[in-house]
C-alpha cells in the first residue's frame, strides 16, 4: 500500500493543518475503500519525537512513528508553522534532511500556508514556483531571494512539489491533492463533507508546467513568468524579445532550446491551461472564459483548444464539469 506522511515538526507550529490533513485525507481514504474493497493509502503522522506539543501545552500531537523508521513514503503534508521561522528551521534539521531524502527518492512534497519556510530551507524550492501567507511575504524573499514567490496564488503545483496560500487555504490545497491521489469524484464528495469550497485556482489563471523550468537560461525563465503572470494579455512576441533585450530569432531559438517550446506554443498552453481549469470548476460560459484567457476570436479559441486537448471546449467541459450550466 502506498504511503502519506504528515509532519509532525518540532516547534509550537499550527495544529489545525495537521488536524485538518488528517481528517480529509482519511475520509477520502474510507470513500475509496467503500468503491473499492480497500484503503489506497496508509496514512501517518511523521516526526522527530514521540509527542509535541502545541499552545503552550494545552494541546499535544503523539506521532505514530518517528521518520528514522520511515525508508519511504509518497506524499509529504508539511504543516504550516508559527511566526519563528529561523528558530523553527533550526529545530527541524533532521526533518529537513529526510524531506529532501525522501522527494530524491520519489516522493511528492505540499507544504501548507508558512510550512513553505521550512520546505524553502531544503533548498527544493529554489528555483521554483511558491505560495504562503501574504503577510509574510516580504519575510519570505528576504529569507529566500532564490524562490519564485507568487502569493497571488491560491495553489502551486510544479516537479511534485505543492505550495499554498495562507491560513485556512490549506483546506483547498487538501481537495487539490485528493483529486490528484484519489480521484475527482471523492474531491467533490470531500468538498460536500466538509463544505470546502471546490474552485481552488480563484487566485490562479494559470498552470505552472512540470519541467518548463528545470533548465539554466535564465533570461527565458524570467520571460516564462512574465508570460504566464500576462496570461489574460495579448503579447507581441516581439516586444516581449525586446523587453528582455534579444532578437525575435534569437528569442524563439534559446526558448525552444530551453523549454521545448516556441514562445507562441508556449501561451497558447498556459492560455487553455486557465481556460480548461475554468470549465472544470466555473459556471461561466464558454466565451467568457475565452476573454479571460486573452482571446477575443472565437475561431482561433476554439481552434487551439482542439489543437492542445484534442476536443472541443464544449466536449471539454462536458466530459470534466458534471455541474455546468450550459
Amino acid at each position: 500500500m502506498k504511503h502519506i506522511s504528515i509532519l509532525v515538526p518540532e516547534g509550537n507550529n499550527n495544529l489545525s493543518s495537521i488536524v485538518g490533513s488528517y481528517k480529509i485525507l482519511t475520509r477520502a481514504n474510507s470513500l475509496w475503500r467503500e468503491k473499492r474493497g480497500r484503503e489506497r493509502y496508509y496514512i501517518e503522522l511523521l516526526g522527530t519525537s514521540d509527542q509535541v506539543f502545541f499552545h503552550g501545552g494545552q494541546f499535544s500531537v503523539k506521532t505514530q512513528r518517528r521518520i528514522s523508521s520511515c525508508r519511504r513514503t509518497n506524499l509529504i503534508i508539511i504543516p504550516s508553522l508559527n511566526h519563528h521561522f529561523e528558530e523553527a528551521i533550526r529545530s527541524n534539521g533532521e526533518l529537513i534532511t529526510w524531506i529532501v531524502d525522501q522527494y530524491k527518492n520519489g516522493a511528492e512534497v505540499a507544504s501548507i500556508c508558512t510550512g513553505a519556510f521550512l520546505l524553502a530551507s531544503s533548498g527544493l524550492l529554489n528555483g521554483r514556483s511558491c505560495s504562503t501567507h501574504w503577510g509574510f511575504a516580504h519575510t519570505f524573499q528576504k529569507m529566500f531571494p532564490q524562490v519564485r514567490l507568487q502569493t497571488n496564488q491560491l495553489i502551486t503545483d510544479e516537479n511534485g512539489i505543492y505550495t499554498n496560500g495562507g491560513a485556512y487555504s490549506f483546506l483547498n490545497l487538501l481537495l487539490y491533492l485528493v483529486e490528484k491521489y484519489f480521484d475527482r469524484e471523492i474531491a467533490i464528495r470531500c468538498s460536500k463533507i466538509f463544505q470546502i469550497e471546490l474552485d481552488r485556482f480563484s487566485q490562479s489563471p494559470f498552470i505552472i508546467f512540470s519541467g518548463m523550468k528545470s533548465h539554466d537560461d535564465e533570461v527565458i525563465k524570467q520571460a516564462q513568468f512574465y508570460m504566464e503572470d500576462h496570461v489574460a494579455t495579448r503579447l507581441s512576441i516581439e516586444e516581449l524579445a525586446a523587453k528582455f533585450a534579444l532578437g525575435r530569432r534569437n528569442f524563439d531559438r534559446r526558448f525552444v532550446k530551453a523549454t521545448g517550446l516556441t514562445p507562441v506554443e508556449y501561451m497558447q498552453r498556459i492560455k487553455i491551461e486557465a481556460a480548461k481549469k475554468e470549465m472544470e470548476v466555473s459556471r461561466k460560459n464558454i466565451n467568457e472564459i475565452m476573454y479571460e484567457v486573452g482571446y477575443s476570436d472565437t475561431k482561433a479559441f476554439r481552434t487551439v483548444f482542439r489543437k492542445v486537448t484534442g476536443m472541443s471546449p464544449l466536449e471539454y467541459r462536458s466530459r470534466f464539469n458534471k455541474e455546468a450550466i450550459f
